[in-house]
């Protein structure tokens, strides 16, 4: 198999004992095995860590960070990009999991496209584990579309430093990862989708994407704070750019996993 670099996956963790195991074992699976797996614990309350530190006193790859006060998920994944030694930088969540061929198959199409930041499709499964959904990502991305929607499930980018240098996510509570996809593709102009599910995405009760209001409110956050338009280009953004598009995914995404489950 090709060495394409090490990889640094970035991994925030907030009281996941239930899941973090699972999702460190998909990471250990991976055909692709130059990585090093960069855990930053956000004050949590369970016993995560003590998950972690044993899988991280196995193995060497496997690096355990920890914050002195809950801070946020961006913060957290900024600490293990800080810290981080590979030429790529990818993100998997703490209750999220990667097929075995994710970091093969992804690092293969970032060569074929040459580009600086790649994504793909998605499954979605439920807290339990049973996949209920399918997110099928589009071909491309440009400023337009990015700025439309967050066409990046966070679990399936990675981008490459020798392009572009380390990226960090800014200072927001929610939606800081379609913050720094919107500044990196300002930079290198396209990001590139492989539309092939290589990841699993646990979809909970308490997350944002539950909560229609709160990602209506952290949407147009981005828009008006970190994107600094006026409150009514942001009301108008959110409201005919991202609304109609919103509705629009989510009917293409029952028929994409209807035709998925049938094939």
């Amino acid at each position: 198999m090709k060495d394409y670099g090490l990889v640094s996956i970035v991994t925030p963790s907030y009281n996941c004992a239930a899941f973090i195991g699972e999702t460190i074992d998909s990471i250990l699976a991976q055909t692709y095995q130059n990585w090093e797996l960069i855990i930053t614990d956000d004050c949590s309350t369970d016993n995560s860590r003590e998950i972690i530190e044993k899988y991280s006193s196995q193995d060497s790859r496997i690096k355990l960070l920890k914050l002195n006060e809950n801070s946020g998920a961006g913060v957290a994944r900024n600490n293990s990009i800080k810290s981080s030694q590979g030429r790529f930088i990818a993100f998997c969540d703490s209750d999220d999991r990667w097929y075995p061929q994710k970091l093969e198959r992804q690092l293969s199409f970032m060569e074929s496209k040459d580009c600086a930041l790649s994504f793909t499709s998605y499954d979605v499964c439920n807290e339990d584990g049973k996949v209920c959904g399918y997110v099928e990502c589009l071909p491309k991305l440009d400023k337009r579309k990015i700025l439309r929607d967050n066409g990046i499930g966070c679990l399936t980018a990675m981008y490459d430093i020798s392009k572009i240098g380390k990226r960090f996510m800014p200072n927001m509570r929610k939606r800081q990862d379609w913050c720094l996809w919107i500044e990196i593709i300002k930079t290198c102009g396209k990001a590139y989708g492989l539309q092939e599910a290589l990841s699993l995405y646990r979809e909970r009760s308490q997350s944002i994407s539950s909560n229609k209001v709160e990602m209506l409110k952290y949407n147009y956050a981005v828009y008006h704070e970190f994107l600094n338009k006026s409150s009514i280009k942001s009301w108008e953004m959110l409201l005919f750019k991202f609304m109609p598009y919103y509705f629009y995914k989510k009917i293409k995404q029952k028929k994409d996993y209807k035709r998925r489950i049938y094939k």
